[in-house]
């Protein structure tokens, strides 16, 4: 997620032109190669509302969620917030059980911190904390998060389980998304659709406070005007922050997802086409 402001026409354009020169990226030459082929099939294509650039190939197409399934159940908090039937305030005590292997801080905290819904909220969005995940999906359940899931029109994405830091085991269910169903979540959130004004004002508000800068924010400038936001999520093969399946490794995957936005910022002229973009928060470390 990466704005300017600027509205533009409602189209949609398959990514196979994308897609195909970014396979050949990383089977090739990996993190060496010239992207320029990437750029220029960025820039061929149409754009929409706040998000810039839609790129699905296909749009059906399902991949492990891994934690971007973290952002319909954002949507989902908020939802009831404005309900009133959650407070932000609201005060869990953090218990042993609670503990969740994987990414995140609170797996190493000693039991009997008191921690507000809001705080598992930033610790969920900003550096994708599983246990503060699963004490949120218990809080509003995982029913209700497949629900508003379906509501957002993601109907090819589903939450099938807490978060385990490990891909599911046989007979045990995944969480699956499409690439098509999470812009339709994004786009909702920027659109001020997701939930009311202030809900989603608060849901980009997290989003930006994003600790990973390697993917969409590695070439992102620091500059005024400029803003980026986006939920990284990852399992063994799968790099995810807007989808990117089957690379060979985290940092190739990770720095192909970055060439991509770097190349749809010049193409929405977030920046000037031929600004260099080469140092971005990944190389200084976002602040």
């Amino acid at each position: 997620m990466c704005r300017q402001g600027s509205r533009r026409g409602t189209t949609t354009r398959d990514a196979s032109t994308v897609v195909r020169p970014v396979e050949r990226t990383w089977k090739g030459t990996g993190m060496s190669h010239d992207w320029s082929e990437v750029e220029r099939a960025v820039a061929g294509a149409e754009r929409f509302g706040t998000v810039g650039a839609w790129l699905v190939a296909p749009d059906h197409r399902r991949f492990k969620a891994a934690s971007v399934v973290k952002i319909p159940l954002m949507i989902e908090v908020y939802r009831r917030v404005e309900r009133g039937e959650l407070r932000l305030d609201e005060r869990h005590v953090l218990a042993a059980r609670d503990k969740a292997a994987g990414s995140g801080v609170l797996l190493h905290l000693h039991p009997g911190l008191t921690l507000t819904i809001e705080d598992l909220v930033y610790l969920t969005m900003s550096i994708s904390d599983n246990s503060a995940t699963n004490i949120l999906i218990r809080r509003v359940g995982m029913d209700r998060v497949n629900a508003t899931m379906q509501g957002l029109g993601m109907t090819e994405s589903t939450l099938g389980r807490e978060m385990k830091g490990r891909v599911a085991e046989p007979g045990e269910a995944e969480n699956w998304a499409t690439p098509g169903d999470y812009v339709r979540a994004v786009r909702a959130i920027l659109d001020g659709e997701a939930a009311g004004p202030a809900g989603c004002a608060a849901m980009v508000a997290m989003l930006e406070r994003q600790q990973n800068p390697r993917r969409i924010g590695r070439y992102v400038p620091e500059a005024e005007g400029v803003r980026w936001g986006s939920k990284t999520g990852g399992l063994k093969g799968v790099t995810n922050a807007v989808f990117c399946e089957g690379m060979p490794d985290l940092h190739v995957g990770e720095q192909c997802i970055g060439e991509i936005a770097r190349a749809a910022m010049r193409a929405t002229e977030v920046v000037a086409s031929r600004e260099p973009l080469s140092g971005g928060p990944a190389a200084r470390g976002r602040r």
